[in-house]
C-alpha cells in the first residue's frame, strides 16, 4: 500500500500546527529544568549590560533582558525568546525558499523548515538560551533578506541585509562568516552589477554601525573579547588533529541526527557543483567557508558540535534545491526521525524518564534537583553572609538560585569587565564561605589568612566534588581577588576602563 499521499496531505495540513505545537512544548519543557550554568552566567550579563563582555557580544543578554522583563526572574522568562525565535526563523526558511527556489513550490519549502526543525540542535538545544540562538535566528534572518533581493532585484534590501548581518556580528563573533560569504557570492558575475548601487554601501555601513559598539567595548578593555576568541585560530595540533576531526564530523551527525546530515552533505556538495549559478553560488557562499574555517580549526583543538549550526540554513536550502525523488523520500524519512528524536529528549528532560548519569554536564536537570542541591549549601552555609566562588557557572548558579539572605561573590579575571558591585571590600572585612572544585583546592585555598574545610558535596553537574570552606580574610599580595563582584547586586554606575 502506497502511504505517500497520505504522507503529502499529513504535511500539507499539519504543517504550520506542528511548528507552533513544537514551540510550545519547547516553552513547557523550558519552564521545567533548571537553568545551565551558562545560562545564569549570561543572566549576570543582562543584568549588567554593556556593549560588550569578556566572552561573546551582548546579544544574548539583550534577550534575556526582554524576556526575564516580560516573564520575570525565571527560567522561562530567561529562555523565552529562544523556542519563539526558532519557531519565527522556521517561517523564514519557509519564506526564504519560496524567493529563492520558486519551483521547488511549497513541498521544497516546507522540506528545508521541517529538516531545520528536525535538527536536535534547533529542536532541542533551543531550550538553552546560548548565544548560538540569535546568532541563528539573525542568520536565517539574514538568509532570507538576500532572497527578497534576489527574488525582488530591488537594492534597498541591500539596508535589511545589513541589519541583519549586523544583529548576528553583534550576537556572535563567528557572524563574521556571513560578510565572507557575501563577497564570495559578489564575485559572481551574475551579482557584479550591485557593487555600482548604493544600497550595498549603505546596508554594509549599517552593519558597521551596528557593530562598532563592540570594537568601542573591546578598544576600552585592552580588546578582551577578541583577542580570547580571535586567539584560537592559530591553534595547530599535529598528534591531536586526527581526533579532533572526527569528533567534529561525529558531532554533527549527532546534533543534526544522521539522515539529516548525510542530506546537508549532499545539499552542500549539489551547491558547489552549480556554483555558477546565482541560488546555488549564495548558499555555496553560505555553507562552504564556514565548513572550511571548522575543519582549519579541528587541526589544533576541539570544535564544539554546536558551532557548525550555522550551516544548516543554507544547508538544508540546499537540499530543497535538489528536489529529486529520492531526496524528497530521504527528507521525509530524515524529518521524522529527527523529530522523533527531540520529542523523546525533550521528553526526558521534562519527566526524567530515565536515569542518567551525573557526569553529562551538557544537559540540564530538573529544577526540583537544583533546587534540593542549593537548599544543601544554604542549610550547610547558615547565617554567613557570603558564599564566594572562583567558577563562573558555579558563582552564576549560586546567584540565581541562593536565598537573597546570601549574598554571592564571583571570584576571577573575567568578573572585571563587568559592571556590578565590587566584593573585595566584604572579602577582606567578613568571614564567610568559599566554594570550590577539589582540583582548585591547593591553588586557592592557601590564599585564605584563616580557612577551614567544613564540607564536601556533589556538583550541580558532573562528578566533581565541591569543597566549602569557611574563611577569613586574604593573605597579603593575594591580587587574585581583585576585580571580584557580587553578582546578584546591580551597579548602574558607569564602569571605569580597566587598563
Amino acid at each position: 500500500m502506497n502511504f505517500a499521499p497520505v504522507r503529502g496531505w499529513f504535511v500539507r495540513v499539519w504543517f504550520w500546527p506542528t511548528l507552533i505545537l513544537l514551540c510550545l512544548a519547547r516553552l513547557w519543557v523550558a519552564s521545567r529544568v533548571s537553568l545551565l550554568p551558562d545560562e545564569a552566567y549570561y543572566w549576570v550579563w543582562s543584568r549588567a549590560l554593556a556593549p560588550g563582555y569578556f566572552d561573546h557580544p551582548p546579544m544574548v543578554a539583550l534577550w534575556i533582558r526582554l524576556g526575564t522583563a516580560l516573564l520575570g526572574q525565571t527560567e522561562l522568562g530567561v529562555r523565552l525568546l529562544g523556542p519563539v525565535s526558532v519557531l519565527a526563523g522556521s517561517v523564514l526558511i519557509y519564506r526564504c525558499v519560496r524567493d529563492l527556489l520558486p519551483q521547488t513550490g511549497p513541498a521544497g519549502a516546507r522540506m528545508a523548515a521541517l529538516l531545520m526543525n528536525a535538527t536536535l540542535f534547533w529542536g532541542v538545544a533551543s531550550l538553552a538560551m546560548t548565544p548560538d540562538i540569535p546568532l541563528l535566528f539573525f542568520w536565517v534572518l539574514s538568509l532570507w533578506t538576500l532572497g527578497r533581493l534576489v527574488a525582488t532585484g530591488q537594492g534597498v534590501w541591500w539596508l535589511a541585509v545589513g541589519g541583519a548581518v549586523g544583529c548576528a556580528m553583534v550576537s556572535k563573533y563567528s557572524a563574521a562568516l556571513l560578510p565572507i560569504g557575501i563577497l564570495l557570492w559578489m564575485a559572481g558575475e551574475q551579482q557584479r552589477h550591485w557593487w555600482r548601487s548604493p544600497w550595498l554601501y549603505l546596508g554594509a555601513l549599517l552593519a558597521l554601525l551596528l557593530f562598532v559598539p563592540v570594537i568601542g567595548w573591546n578598544a576600552t578593555h585592552d580588546w578582551a573579547s577578541f583577542a580570547r576568541q580571535g586567539g584560537r585560530v592559530a591553534d595547530f595540533r599535529p598528534s591531536r588533529a586526527v581526533n579532533y576531526e572526527l569528533e567534529l564530523i561525529l558531532g554533527q551527525f549527532a546534533i543534526a541526527t544522521p539522515v539529516v546530515a548525510w542530506l546537508c552533505v549532499r545539499g552542500a556538495w549539489a551547491a558547489w557543483l552549480r556554483r555558477r549559478e546565482q541560488v546555488p553560488a549564495l548558499l555555496a557562499a553560505m555553507i562552504w567557508p564556514g565548513v572550511i574555517l571548522f575543519v582549519e580549526h579541528g587541526l589544533g583543538d576541539r570544535v564544539q558540535a554546536n558551532w557548525p549550526a550555522v550551516i544548516y540554513p543554507a544547508a538544508v536550502i540546499a537540499v530543497a534545491m535538489q528536489g529529486t525523488k529520492s531526496v524528497r523520500t530521504w527528507a521525509n524519512r530524515g524529518s521524522w526521525l529527527g523529530l522523533c528524536l527531540g520529542a523523546v529528549i525533550l521528553a526526558q528532560f521534562a519527566f526524567d524518564l530515565l536515569p542518567l548519569p551525573r557526569n553529562l554536564v551538557a544537559l540540564p536537570m530538573r529544577r526540583e534537583a537544583t533546587q534540593e542541591l542549593v537548599r544543601h549549601v544554604a542549610q550547610i552555609a547558615g547565617d554567613a553572609p557570603y558564599i564566594a566562588s572562583d567558577n563562573y557557572g558555579m558563582a552564576a548558579l549560586l546567584a540565581w538560585y541562593l536565598p537573597d539572605s546570601i549574598d554571592v561573590l564571583a571570584l576571577g579575571d573575567r568578573w572585571r569587565e563587568f559592571n556590578l558591585p565590587s566584593a573585595d571590600p566584604v572579602i577582606r572585612a567578613r568571614t564567610g564561605l568559599l566554594l570550590l572544585r577539589a582540583q582548585r583546592r591547593p591553588a586557592l585555598a592557601q590564599n585564605w589568612a584563616d580557612k577551614a574545610l567544613i564540607a564536601q558535596m556533589p556538583s550541580f553537574q558532573g562528578s566533581q566534588s565541591l569543597l566549602l570552606y569557611r574563611v577569613q580574610g586574604v593573605k597579603p599580595g593575594s591580587g587574585w581577588i581583585d576585580g571580584a563582584v557580587m553578582p546578584k547586586r546591580i551597579n548602574f554606575a558607569p564602569a571605569a576602563p580597566q587598563n
